[in-house]
């Protein structure tokens, strides 16, 4: 933000006017709180990967990326770096409306001194908070709550988000483990009827694996499997 502020005013022909960070002593409350700021800020950047992971669709896409390369049964095939990449753009995909509500109600008042620091906060975090509760189950904000021993139960709107990081995060670990159930059922499937074919024809040394795994490649290609994955990935956000 501070190097937006520095473009806009030098594109206006104003010198860019940097805050003097307060290392030293502080003589004033406000420098007080500056430093405060500071740290705070440095801290949420810390914590940024995590949010990333957590706190939006990266959860889900990376665990029911990974069952499928676990039932193709190709190892290292495709590698971590790609599937890790795959699942980065396509939760920028699903994200993109939820970011540019932000960015609109929030990113760009604030930057025009419309609202302060806190007003973009708590208005950033809707758009966010709404994405989250409807990928949330009702039964695990329930849990959540209870163990908080949060008694009355609070709107949709009022629930805190220590509530709702927690519940959003395993619905998506389960979502994602059905999905992996359902995509392990074909290739289950295919690795034992080769099982069966070479035990009928006594090659009972002969490892299925190495017999099944270019038929299921054939049969994921066929079927043009990476369209189907991504599009069903996609559609489950929405």
């Amino acid at each position: 933000m501070l190097l937006l502020g520095a473009v806009e005013a030098y594109a206006q022909g104003e010198l860019p006017v940097l805050p003097k960070l307060p290392w030293g002593p502080a003589e004033k409350p406000e420098e007080v709180a500056l430093t405060l700021q500071i740290l705070l800020g440095l801290a949420v950047l810390s914590l940024a990967p995590a949010l990333l992971m957590m706190a939006t669709s990266f959860t889900r896409i990376i665990i029911i990326l990974g069952f499928l390369r676990s039932a193709l049964g190709t190892q290292q095939t495709p590698p971590n770096s790609v599937l890790v990449g795959l699942a980065l753009f396509l939760t920028f995909f699903v994200m993109y409306p939820v970011a540019s509500q932000i960015n609109e109600q929030a990113l760009q008042p604030f930057t025009a001194g419309e609202i302060s620091y806190h007003q973009a906060i708590e208005r950033g975090g809707k758009p966010l908070h709404r994405f989250m509760l409807k990928q949330t189950r009702q039964r695990d904000l329930l849990l959540f709550l209870r163990i908080g021993g949060i008694e009355e139960r609070p709107t949709k709107d009022e629930i805190p988000f220590h509530v709702l990081v927690p519940s959003f995060i395993i619905s998506e670990l389960k979502t994602a483990f059905q999905v992996g159930f359902v995509l392990y059922i074909p290739f289950v499937v295919m690795d034992i009827v080769v099982a069966s074919a070479l035990m009928s024809m006594g090659m009972l040394m002969v490892p299925p694996v190495m017999i099944s795994l270019p038929f299921k490649i054939l049969l994921f290609v066929l079927v043009d499997g990476w369209h189907l994955i991504v599009k069903s990935i996609v559609i489950s956000f929405v």
